[in-house]
């Protein structure tokens, strides 16, 4: 038998498949490192097993529209509704039917670095993606509401695009698009329920926040590669201390104040 060292760089490190005679000398060893072993693997298995668990649940949406014959299932969801500054961003994500990514999930529960490895994987393994946007100048003449539908639509769009014909079903993020003639279900909270939607969520935050590291290079002073735009004290400190820069959104109140703009009238948003 390999040495204790080799076994756990060979099996733990490197995750390989345990041979079932190799697992069964393992257990009856008596050695700390032996049993060191074994219970990482035993880990990694209740961990996987958990996992699997999850995306089932997750993927119920789609897998009930795909045995029904439904096979091109779009994702759909928004970032950078609340921020102060920029554009905002939505996705659109087709999985191929029978498609499991792991740690996928609602990228608010993710941090940057695995939203940015989640979004590559995402990018190799969908069917169609797309990213839609809608301007700061879209968000300032319609209203922030209308501009993330707008953002939504031009992700359906481009994603139609990308496959060469317009998807067969959305799954939107508690949003609803009325002007597009496709099939759709709103799911509240979808980002933490729906695969698709959750993997539409990490690629509009991703790509939104990589346009924010652009923006802070651009305006700098304003800390937006650390808070992406949203109104955090650090930010309301530097529009009180700079001003207003191209790149806010001057229909937001903190944003008129800065430029000593009355405020606006809210406009109404639909309620379904």
């Amino acid at each position: 038998m390999p040495s204790l060292a080799e076994l756990r760089e060979r099996y733990v490190d490197r995750a390989r498949p345990l041979p079932a005679a190799l697992e069964a000398e393992l257990r009856a060893d008596p050695r700390p490192g032996a049993k060191a072993i074994v219970a990482a693997i035993d880990r990694r298995r209740h961990a996987s097993r958990a996992e699997g668990q999850r995306l089932r649940k997750m993927l119920r949406f789609e897998q009930a529209l795909w045995a029904a014959g439904t096979v091109h299932v779009a994702g759909v969801d928004e970032a950078g509704m609340s921020p102060l500054a920029g554009p905002v961003y939505a996705a659109a994500v087709v999985l191929a039917p029978g498609t499991r990514l792991r740690d996928v999930d609602d990228s608010k529960k993710l941090d940057a670095k695995e939203r940015d490895r989640l979004a590559v994987e995402i990018k190799a393994s969908a069917k169609a993606w797309a990213v839609g946007t809608a301007s700061v100048e879209e968000i300032d003449t319609l209203n922030i509401y209308w501009a993330g539908l707008l953002a939504m639509r031009r992700a359906v769009e481009g994603v139609a695009a990308a496959l060469g014909a317009a998807p067969d079903h959305l799954l939107l993020d508690a949003r609803r698009l009325k002007d597009v003639p496709i099939p759709q279900e709103r799911i509240v909270k979808g980002d933490a329920r729906s695969l698709s939607i959750a993997a539409a969520s990490i690629l509009a935050k991703t790509s939104r926040d990589a346009l924010m590291h652009s923006l802070d290079e651009l305006h700098p002073g304003y800390g937006f590669s650390r808070h992406k735009g949203y109104p955090v004290k650090e930010h309301l400190a530097a529009l009180d201390k700079l001003g207003a820069c191209l790149a806010h959104r001057r229909s937001f109140a903190p944003v008129r104040v800065a430029l000593g703009l009355p405020p606006l009238h809210a406009a109404p948003t639909p309620t379904d």
